[in-house]
């Protein structure tokens, strides 16, 4: 399982309740296609750039109460209706969007996190609205969970942005454990990257676990998909560390076995949390 803020979207999760599941898909196939708008195929810059501007006027006559959709925005356009969905988080994934046909260097951890707000949180924030449950708390733990479930792609993927020339560890952590962006992947940085990675690692670890406590407030199945999210992210760290932060030799990845323990652990979530409040 990549931990990957679209691939675990919960289009066809059996915990997803029935009712919602169009809108979820609706929300995807808008998400997914303008990400593939930036990231595939072999357009040209300024190619890209307009077809997410065209996303973004689409977007503006959903606003404007408007029509004449494509049937992926007319799709949409129902969704945002029915559940007074706000568009500003659809802008906000447009805007990431955008920024990935621009930009394949961070310098700051503050410019990933502003990437991250834009790139993943929206998601975790539209998944509140179909729910009921966009309030000040929720949002602030959901994007938590999505900035955080963004890093772990970033490390679990360094190998294939590298391909890709791009690099989501910050520049100014890499200058601070003295590696070379032209040289992650070189044998003679593996005993720095391992210390580079073992901070990236942590620091996401602590995000995650700073927003779990919304996997525990959300009642139903909402509650327990996100504490398999939760889950699984935590796992990838795991594996992460448990190849040394080798993840050129090794990417880490989700077994079957690994399935079974994230099964077990988000059922225990609950548990330990009552045990907390009861010696509180």
């Amino acid at each position: 399982m990549p931990v990957d803020h679209y691939e675990n979207f919960p289009v066809a999760s059996i915990l997803l309740p029935k009712r919602l599941r169009p809108a979820v898909e609706a929300i995807y196939a808008f998400a997914r296609s303008a990400d593939d708008l930036a990231d595939e195929g072999d357009a040209a810059p300024e190619e890209r750039l307009a077809a997410l501007t065209a996303y973004e006027d689409a977007l503006a006559r959903i606003e404007q109460g408007g029509t004449d959709h494509q049937p992926m925005f007319e799709r949409l356009a129902q969704v945002v209706r029915e559940f007074e969905l706000p568009l500003k988080p659809m802008y906000d994934l447009l805007s990431a969007f955008k920024q990935d046909v621009l930009v394949s260097r961070y310098q700051t951890y503050d410019a990933l996190l502003d990437y991250c707000a834009r790139s993943a949180n929206p998601v975790g924030v539209l998944m509140l609205h179909l729910y009921g449950a966009a309030d000040e708390e929720n949002v602030r733990d959901s994007d938590a969970i999505c900035t955080a479930l963004q890093l772990i792609n970033f490390l679990q993927d360094v190998a294939i942005d590298l391909h890709k020339e791009r690099i989501y560890i910050p520049l100014e952590d890499l200058n601070r454990y003295a590696i070379s962006p032209a040289a992650l992947d070189h044998a003679s940085a593996r005993p720095r990257w391992r210390s580079l990675m073992r901070f990236e690692v942590d620091r996401a670890r602590q995000l995650l676990l700073s927003g779990a406590p919304l996997a525990l407030r959300l009642p139903g199945r909402i509650g327990f998909e996100l504490r398999m999210v939760v889950q699984g992210g935590l796992r990838i760290l795991d594996a992460i560390e448990a190849a040394e932060y080798d993840v050129f030799l090794h990417r880490p990845k989700l077994s079957k076995r690994d399935w079974m323990g994230i099964l077990w652990a988000s059922l225990r979530m609950k548990k330990r949390l009552k045990a907390v409040l009861r010696t509180a």
